[in-house]
């Protein structure tokens, strides 16, 4: 369940930040090899939640993010938003999965539109055309119509539509809970072991 694949990850400017570094945390202790893009209001938004401030050139991110994780070099890459020439940008070296956390209202209603104007947007239609997995992680309340309509015409298309919406029902007690129980939910749709929070009826 846990053999070592490749994930995309892409950070955006929404609200939820922890949720995004949770996840990459995560995902390179199971050994996944990472390809990471953020935006940035992604940089803004991860000094103002976290106090982390996010390199812009992609060499020093890679090293800032292995040392802050303990992880070993080559399993994350770091990517520009528009360095073209990086795999995610073809469908002939696709991730096996891709995963946008958070994802702004924006970069949803852009990639439900094909837009591809930057590499995380051209990431998210590779996903789609090659048939490849897509989970987006929304943070907005209230959903507009326009909201709605976006997120259903993804869905149609074969994306996960995976709210940052957490559960009461593990009794949280922190706020750390409430992270991991959406990371939880994310690693479950990846088929990555877990033991962030026990599985219902456990």
């Amino acid at each position: 369940m846990n053999k070592p694949r490749t994930i995309t990850l892409a950070f955006t400017g929404a609200s939820g930040m922890p949720y995004g570094m949770r996840l990459l945390e995560t995902l390179l202790q199971h050994g996944q090899h990472v390809y990471l893009l953020y935006s940035k209001v992604a940089q803004i938004v991860a000094q103002q939640e976290m106090g982390i401030t996010l390199p812009s050139q992609s060499k020093e991110a890679e090293a800032f993010l292995n040392q802050f994780f303990n992880t070993s070099t080559g399993q994350l890459q770091v990517f520009g938003r528009e360095a073209w020439f990086s795999p995610v940008a073809s469908g002939t070296n696709p991730a096996d999965a891709m995963v946008v956390c958070p994802c702004t209202m924006g970069t949803l209603a852009a990639i439900a539109a094909g837009m591809s104007e930057n590499l995380i947007e051209r990431a998210a239609d590779v996903m789609l055309k090659e048939k490849r997995q897509l989970i987006l992680v929304p943070r907005e309340s209230p959903f507009s119509t326009i909201h709605l309509e976006n997120m259903l015409k993804l869905s149609r298309c074969g994306a996960i539509i995976l709210p940052a919406n957490p559960g009461f029902y593990h009794h949280p007690n922190t706020i750390q809970d409430l992270v991991d129980f959406i990371v939880a939910r994310i690693l479950d749709h990846l088929k990555l072991e877990q033991q962030l929070m026990p599985r219902w009826g456990e």
